[in-house]
């Protein structure tokens, strides 16, 4: 059984950012962090955080501003910046009530292009960092996404990019739950939000080896929404020394609501638990080294 919250954060905009979170009952042994993306919010996480917690992890999972129960104009967003601060404030709040312990985030589509941000601005702050479904190759040419970025300038909250809910999962009970979901009807892109994106992804490619820390990537090999030569461009340039990189053979966007979830969950916990092992190995302080 998990103790279970939702609650909502000023962040440092001052909008009121929702967060839900899922504690095992007694002392954890890591927290994780989740960053979902679009067409999507911490709802959807519910079982994803029953499975860690029962693994002795805390689940804290945060809806980024204009996104599911947070603040803030319906998808828009200025900067990518502006979702690392919203991530920033509820990392505060995980960090004062799991103090010591190992931190690790997991970021969806869009979210794992935060979670990459995050980890280049706060490099210290995490264990580990999982990226499932990396939003950082689209599946539009490059013109495409150059478009992006002008019109951004003429008509910055134009909707012009909709994403169908049957491209996230094979599972018909996911995509009927999608389709009657309040919190995401209707979601249509700004022309903003994706020269925002664009240009976050520019900015990550030039500094994917800064990224040092230990990383899981994953992603489908059917993913209509995001390139999973995407994935593979991280994998190739992220400066870890330990890295992973994992295709699910048919899998769509939504890897953990797809119809393989079970297998993609029980990786990344047997990820999470391997990292646990070997920082558990580390000692404190380093011996002197002799003269």
């Amino acid at each position: 059984m998990s103790i279970k919250s939702q609650e909502t954060i000023q962040d440092a905009d001052d909008l009121k950012i929702f967060f839900r979170s899922w504690r095992p009952e007694t002392k954890a042994r890591a927290t994780v962090v989740i960053v979902p993306g679009f067409n999507a919010h911490s709802g959807y996480y519910e079982h994803v955080a029953e499975h860690l917690v029962a693994d002795g992890l805390s689940v804290y999972a945060v809806d980024l501003r204009g996104r599911g129960n947070s603040e803030g104009e319906r998808f828009f967003v200025e900067s990518f910046d502006d979702y690392v601060r919203d991530v920033e404030a509820v990392m505060e709040i995980a960090k004062t009530r799991e103090p010591a312990l190992p931190m690790f985030m997991l970021g969806h589509s869009a979210g794992g292009v935060v979670a990459c941000l995050y980890t280049l601005d706060h490099p210290a702050d995490l264990t580990g960092l999982i990226c499932e479904s990396f939003a950082h190759e689209l599946p539009a040419p490059d013109f495409v996404l150059s478009v992006f970025k002008g019109l951004s300038h003429l008509a910055p909250h134009a909707h012009i990019l909709h994403l169908p809910n049957e491209r996230f999962s094979r599972d018909p009970v996911v995509v009927e739950a999608m389709n009657n979901d309040p919190l995401i009807e209707n979601e249509t892109q700004p022309t903003q939000t994706m020269a925002a994106m664009v240009r976050a992804d520019e900015r990550l490619k030039q500094n994917f080896p800064q990224i040092t820390l230990p990383v899981l990537i994953l992603h489908g090999t059917e993913d209509k929404n995001t390139r999973p030569s995407g994935s593979q461009h991280f994998y190739d340039n992220a400066g870890s020394p330990d890295k992973t990189l994992k295709f699910y053979e048919g899998g769509f966007h939504d890897l953990l609501n797809d119809v393989d979830k079970e297998v993609v969950l029980a990786d990344i916990i047997g990820w999470i638990n391997a990292h646990l092992v070997v920082t558990a190995h580390i000692p404190e302080e380093l011996p002197a080294l002799a003269h």
